[in-house]
């Protein structure tokens, strides 16, 4: 005799409802149908009113008596619906993430909050005028009857016998209780419309087609032709910069709109919104919008009602907007594929590309990935190495669009310069350059790399920084004790210290120590150097507000500042034509993090910020100062070679055991009490060490204070574990996250696991 299942139901997608779900028996010949995620008719209250309801466990135990639970009635038949696709998205989440099936509803739904609905009120005659005449004369000889009579005098007599609602309180001193005395009599009728919160889509940018070239129209190709065939797959779109990846992207986007299918269009930053939106706005219409969090809590409110209800057919936004309630996707796009920014730090820490892939599958839609600097899992996936189904098809752009070309790079040796005893961030030659564009009305991005600047240390004669002997990544500078009067260099890895260093281990020069300039000292340094240029400064403090990002970038497209200073969000994305030099400053910071990835992010950090140069008709240059300048990966991206990079890059990773070659697992212990959170983490390696009693397979790293040890009191530890399986190391989170609970449950600590 089978055994029956039991489903919990919550009834409403709302933040109250998610902690509260009711339990209904499934009936039999329905088990096969009944799935985590399935929208079910079910009978509601003492009334048993018929609702619909979502499954969001199924267990054989029941909570309560038997004969008291009531059955699911049925299921309807259009079952995909978005609730269902993001419901069973989440507790694939859950699974993946290691967090709780809450944590990932909240992540993926757009859950109710008490967001106000935004009405349109209109009053208008419900009578004809002449019966509203003779009402008038009637109320002339009433006492208390000022309010009313000034109503219907202004309807009267208006054109079309309407009047906004809220101005007519405002203009003729009225309130609400007039108007419905009026209504109740019969004379007026009040209408209400709800009215949406749109954001602002129309930035100017025109829409203008460009014939494709053959590399851009075989890529559009292959993925059309898959998708007609009823083929749903992920591809990389590997452009060089300027290849031209935004018309592949809107031409995709053509033909699965025309199929009736929606689009989801995913950007690492706030500030690449006003250019992509702008460019989807001009070719498809109000039937696009965004979503991003300088939005107000109504606006994005209102346009998830907007996707719900079927009346959009594109949103873009970063990562959050991934879980927008399309029932029809067709395609979602992921551009700049390879920015970390794709990576949630928070709760459950979920990686946009593997969630995005997912969601492809569950609603039958295609992915597409596209970037000039791949990540290297991504690419390592489309290699016949990888294998498998879910490799990633390649499709690849060598060439700019016709009518621009890939910029001059020159490689600008800071050690040389320090030697000729220029101590100015700018190298004789990027000065130069600079006044010539000055001088041509041409305009200039300073790129300043802020990635690194957690304390790594250099030396300023032969570039060398201080590495781990034993992780080949660079130490990190920290400061303790008497106001931080002490200092030591520690690996976040393993946890090696080492004392501060006088001199640099590998020429003995005495200028060793960190660089530690922003933007805002670097916009002064340009100010002083070229006293008439127009200077711009994008970066967090120039930039708050809704329209922070868009104000910077619309006035330098404007060519209203010669020259913009900035961080990363300035090299992502954007084209400006008038852009014929690039300098990068301070090309060193990436590849001094203190993390296994650090060549791959200086590459790819070097070949966008590059890709800036030279996107119009006149030719481009680009300046990268570095102190290391035989180093592959700046090499490479001076060069635009990423499968030179790739190739020398996974080799690393495969001897070093580094994803994509394995997976690495990072547990972070948190507590106010520093012996607590050492002992926790020691207790846990020492575990997790004897449950793989030191196996080929699987490696411990650490542990060791996390790079930013303290914060706001609390204080962090770090583990790494390293295995070629990642079933393992999910099934090792379960059983450390028990072990660790059972041992010190009623202790103050938090653990954070993240697997890759």
């Amino acid at each position: 005799m089978n055994r029956a299942l039991y489903a919990d139901v919550i009834v409403d997608i709302s933040l109250e409802n998610l902690d509260k779900p009711y339990q209904y028996r499934i009936p039999e010949g329905f088990e096969e149908r009944v799935r985590v995620g399935s929208a079910v008719m079910i009978p509601f209250g003492r009334g048993n009113r018929r609702i619909k309801g979502y499954v969001v466990g199924i267990g054989t135990e029941p909570k309560y008596d038997v004969a008291k639970i009531k059955c699911i009635r049925e299921i309807p038949d259009k079952q995909v619906t978005a609730a269902g696709q993001l419901l069973e998205l989440a507790f694939w989440m859950k699974e993946r993430y290691g967090c709780t099936a809450n944590e990932a509803i909240k992540t993926v739904l757009p859950v109710k909050n008490k967001v106000r609905a935004v009405k349109e009120r209109t009053v208008r005659l419900a009578v004809d005028r002449d019966k509203a005449r003779a009402f008038l004369a009637e109320l002339r000889g009433k006492a208390n009857a000022a309010a009313r009579i000034r109503v219907l005098e202004k309807l009267v007599s208006s054109d079309d016998g309407k009047l906004d609602y809220s101005e007519a309180v405002k203009k003729l001193s009225v309130s609400g209780q007039t108007f419905n005395s009026l209504a109740k009599e019969g004379i007026i009728v009040i209408e209400s419309e709800r009215i949406s919160r749109n954001p602002d889509m129309n930035t100017g940018i025109h829409a203008v087609r460009h014939r494709l070239t053959d590399e851009q129209q075989n890529a559009v190709d292959t993925v059309t032709k898959d998708f007609g065939n009823g083929v749903r797959r992920t591809y990389l779109l590997h452009g060089v910069t300027g290849s031209g990846k935004t018309e592949v992207y809107m031409s995709v986007i053509e033909h699965i709109i025309k199929a009736g299918r929606q689009v989801i269009v995913l950007i690492p930053e706030i500030a690449l919104t006003y250019q992509n939106a702008g460019r989807l706005y001009g070719r498809f219409g109000d039937r696009v919008s965004i979503l991003n969090s300088r939005m107000s809590a109504g606006e994005r409110y209102d346009q998830y009602k907007r996707a719900e209800n079927g009346e959009l057919d594109i949103i873009i936004g970063p990562r959050s907007a991934l879980f927008t309630p399309f029932d029809r996707l067709g395609l979602i796009i992921i551009d700049e594929e390879h920015e970390s920014s794709y990576k949630s730090e928070i709760t459950p820490r979920y990686n946009a590309i593997e969630v995005a892939f997912q969601r492809a599958n569950n609603a039958g839609a295609s992915l597409i990935l596209g970037s000039a600097t791949p990540s290297v899992e991504t690419y390592y996936r489309t290699t016949a190495e990888y294998g498998g189904s879910e490799s990633v098809k390649l499709l690849e752009l060598s060439k700019r669009v016709p009518g621009s070309s890939l910029p001059v790079v020159h490689i600008a040796d800071m050690r040389e310069e320090f030697k000729k005893k220029n101590y100015s961030i700018f190298s004789e030659g990027l000065k130069e350059k600079i006044q010539e564009r000055l001088d041509g009305r041409e305009q200039i991005i300073l790129f300043i790399n802020r990635r690194g600047y957690a304390g790594f240390i250099s030396c300023r004669n032969c570039g060398e920084p201080v590495k781990c002997p034993h992780c080949d990544v660079s130490l990190t500078l920290h400061y303790t004790g008497n106001g931080g009067a002490n200092a030591k260099l520690i690996c976040h890895y393993c946890g090696y210290e080492s004392e501060p260093l006088k001199t640099c281990p590998s020429c003995g020069s005495k200028y060793i120590g960190g660089f530690r300039q922003g933007t805002q000292k670097i916009e002064e340094m340009v100010k002083s150097e070229f006293p008439d240029a127009r200077v711009l400064r994008m970066d967090a403090d120039t930039t708050g507000g809704k329209d922070g990002h868009a104000s910077v970038l619309g006035k330098f497209s404007k060519h209203e500042a010669d020259i913009l200073v900035g961080t990363q969000m300035i090299i992502k994305g954007h084209d400006f034509p008038k852009v014929t030099l690039v300098g990068i400053l301070a090309a060193d910071t990436a590849l001094n993090t203190g993390d296994y990835t650090a060549s791959e992010k200086c590459f790819q950090t070097l070949v966008q910020a590059a890709g800036r140069a030279g996107r119009g008709r006149t030719p481009g240059e680009v300046f990268i100062q570095t102190y290391r300048p035989s180093h592959f990966a700046v090499l490479c991206a001076a060069a635009q070679d990423y499968k030179t990079f790739y190739n020398k890059e996974i080799s690393f990773r495969k001897l070093m055991g580094y994803p994509p070659a394995a997976h690495v697992m990072s547990m972070m212990t948190a507590s106010d009490d520093e012996e607590l959170t050492k002992a926790i983490t020691e207790d846990a390696a020492r575990n997790i060490r004897l449950y793989f009693k030191e196996s080929d397979v699987a490696s411990v790293i650490g542990p060791a204070p996390h790079t930013v040890a303290k914060v706001s009191d609390v204080y962090r530890y770090m583990l790494y574990i390293k295995h070629y399986d990642i079933r393992e190391l999910k099934l090792l989170r379960d059983k450390v996250s028990e072990y660790i609970g059972r041992k010190y449950g009623d202790r103050k600590y938090s653990i954070i696991t993240d697997i890759d």
